[in-house]
């Protein structure tokens, strides 16, 4: 088989099945074109190995214990959201919407020639879309297939109301009902697309709005800019580590590791 070894993708397998995350690493040693990094058997261990390592690729299991691939989409920092290849044993969802909208969507066991194909899949994409772009329309199809998911995924949803400057809450229109959600519950909020994740309390909600919009409205004494699409509560911070390229890792109480550049650092250099 050839392969085209001067495009090289780096990826992790997420699978809670050993066995299946154990075959799927066997058959990728016959693709020169990628290189696993790292195995895990949950959307925990995997949202650490994405933000720690950064691949090109995903393959993820759906259904999972825990965290579910869709709410493992939902929690991912924009910025860092690789590729993704769903290999799953269920075929009730539908694989030509997934087709669009992700890499590819493999049924398990997994075919050679299937796989050969997502691989090509993903070399292509590399070079021509971004990571940002292909996290909105996962999120978009996860909300088409999935429906309402207050744990994880939110929904779409529009801002029903204007927001006040450092607002003690924000309002988000669900039809003709309003979920207010507290300024205080807020751990972290992330770009994609022109949909802002607001990540509170274990939720994922979903809003409308622009990062520019929103940071203007939160407290900046308590919530800051880190990255061109992440802004976080800084009194979640438990943890600063430097990373080798002169980037800093931020650890939150709940649990979430962002990425810092360094031309925010300046703007949290109380932590240092």
């Amino acid at each position: 088989m050839t392969q085209n070894k001067s495009a090289i993708l780096t990826a992790i397998i997420v699978d809670d099945e050993a066995l299946a995350r154990q075959g799927l690493a066997m058959r990728l040693q016959d693709f020169d074109a990628v290189e696993v990094l790292r195995e895990c058997q949950n959307g925990s261990e995997a949202r650490q190995a994405i933000v720690e390592l950064e691949p090109d690729l995903v393959f993820l299991d759906i259904q999972m214990p825990g965290m579910t691939g869709f709410e493992l989409i939902g929690a991912i920092q924009g910025d860092v959201m690789p590729m993704i290849v769903f290999v799953t044993a269920y075929d009730k969802f539908a694989v030509e919407a997934f087709d669009v909208h992700a890499v590819d969507y493999l049924l398990k066991p997994v075919e050679e020639e299937r796989l050969g194909h997502a691989i090509q899949q993903a070399l292509s994409r590399k070079e021509s879309q971004s990571a940002q772009t292909d996290k909105q329309k996962l999120l978009d199809l996860a909300v088409n297939l999935t429906g309402k998911s207050a744990a994880a995924i939110g929904e779409l949803l529009e801002s029903g109301e204007q927001l006040v400057d450092h607002a003690d809450r924000l309002a988000i229109k669900d039809g003709s009902s309003v979920t207010f959600v507290p300024v205080r519950d807020i751990d972290w909020i992330d770009a994609a697309g022109d949909y802002m994740c607001v990540h509170a309390s274990g939720a994922t909600h979903i809003m409308r709005t622009t990062m520019k919009d929103l940071e203007a409205k939160l407290d900046p004494s308590i919530f800051q800019r880190v990255h061109r699409s992440t802004i976080v509560n800084l009194e979640r911070v438990e943890k600063v580590s430097s990373h080798i390229n002169g980037e800093f890792y931020l650890t939150l109480s709940c649990g979430s590791s962002l990425k810092m550049s360094r031309s925010y650092k300046d703007k949290v250099k109380h932590f240092f």
